[in-house]
């Protein structure tokens, strides 16, 4: 059974958007994803500068999209997103208010 269908269309959970997170952000900063936790800060703990945050941005956008049409990351909202928990929960709210 492929990896991806546990993705499958339908509302993620709070653990589901943490690990999308989680491997986007190992994508981009070419690190391993067990050595992203919640409490990670972007900038202190994993070392991610604006672009790579643009890039996490952009993917997460490409990926939710097709669960939740429009979704979108506001640029005035990205200078609060500090760790990988403010992230996750940013985009648990987005997908909860549809």
């Amino acid at each position: 059974m492929p990896a991806e269908t546990h993705m499958e269309k339908g509302p993620l959970d709070r653990q589901a958007v943490f690990e999308l997170v989680r491997d986007q952000l190992a994508d981009i900063l070419e690190i391993e994803p067990s050595s992203i936790s919640e409490s990670s800060s972007f900038a202190e703990d994993l070392d991610a500068d604006s672009l790579a945050l643009i890039e996490l941005v952009e993917g997460l956008e490409e990926e939710l999209s097709e669960r939740s049409v429009g979704f979108r990351i506001e640029d005035e909202d990205l200078e609060d997103l500090r760790t990988v928990r403010d992230a996750v929960d940013y985009v648990v709210a987005k997908l909860e208010a549809g």
